[in-house]
């Protein structure tokens, strides 16, 4: 009895420290880049157009370059994620298919970034260039689209899982056909889980730098069309950082992708809540 109180005393020990580690952690990294990057923010920082090789003035042509990539991507991935959540929930049963297709999406989702930005670089940029314009933010979405895919998909099926069973019975037995049961049942039921898919595939999309580098120009140009080319925050952070050409605006970079990605992952987390208050009523 008292080497047990004693294995759960170290357990709970051992739990705690872990859990303040990463809290420490966590406060150090985002202190540190608060403090190196908070200088640079100010309205002229995000509003205006970068000069002297983006040593002073604003990164404007970045953030919008971003969200246009991450636009396209979510344009791309989140039809497709649903279609195949809705396909693996409803349209078959448990067999060697559907492992077929949840072992691809987790393999996909273990794939190294830069073996994305090869893909995208061979199927994008070289393959389909007469549709993509080559190397452009369009290729760069597209590229995103599909590392982002399996996040949209495994969440979108989880959340559909969730929907009740009685519900979508009852639907049937009023004379609703399948589609309408998914359109009216399963879908509102899987909206909180869905939604944060997308929420988190934004996240990673607006993070990532290696499937884009080859794709996007560094040059400090606003974009005229997704066939043509444009910077990002990430890839502008990598190239001010290792060039060493300005550190102040390269940290000023990266405390905007933090707080952006602070901000999705609260949204994520309030948008899951208020849906599913709202489904319980």
């Amino acid at each position: 009895m008292i080497k047990a109180k004693i294995t759960d005393k170290v357990a709970k020990v051992g739990l705690w420290s872990s859990a303040m580690f990463i809290i420490i952690a966590l406060v150090s990294i985002l202190g540190y880049v608060f403090i190196m990057g908070v200088g640079s923010f100010n309205i002229s920082f995000f509003l205006d157009m970068p000069r002297n090789n983006w040593r002073e003035g604003g990164i404007l042509p970045a953030i919008i370059g971003s969200l246009i990539v991450v636009a396209i991507a979510l344009l791309f991935a989140t039809p497709i994620g649903v279609g195949a959540a809705i396909y693996l929930t409803e349209f078959t049963r448990e067999g060697k298919l559907t492992k077929l297709i949840r072992i691809a999406a987790d393999s996909i989702n273990a794939v190294p970034s830069i073996v994305f930005g090869l893909f995208g670089l061979a199927l994008f940029v070289s393959y389909l260039k007469d549709f993509t314009g080559g190397p452009s933010l369009l290729s760069a979405g597209l590229t995103l689209g599909f590392m982002i895919l399996p996040t949209i998909i495994r969440t979108s099926e989880v959340s559909m899982k969730t929907v009740s069973f009685a519900e979508k019975m009852e639907s049937y037995g009023l004379g609703a056909t399948k589609l309408q049961t998914i359109r009216n049942i399963v879908l509102p039921g899987a909206l909180p889980g869905i939604v944060t898919g997308v929420i988190l595939g934004m996240g990673r999309a607006i993070g990532e730098t290696a499937p884009i580098i080859f794709m996007v120009s560094l040059n400090p140009v606003i974009p005229e069309s997704i066939f043509g080319s444009g910077n990002t925050l990430t890839t502008q952070l990598y190239y001010l950082a290792m060039e060493g050409i300005s550190m102040d605006v390269a940290f000023g970079i990266a405390l905007t992708l933090v707080t952006i990605i602070l901000i999705l992952n609260y949204s994520a987390r309030r948008l899951n809540s208020y849906f599913s208050r709202n489904l319980r009523r």
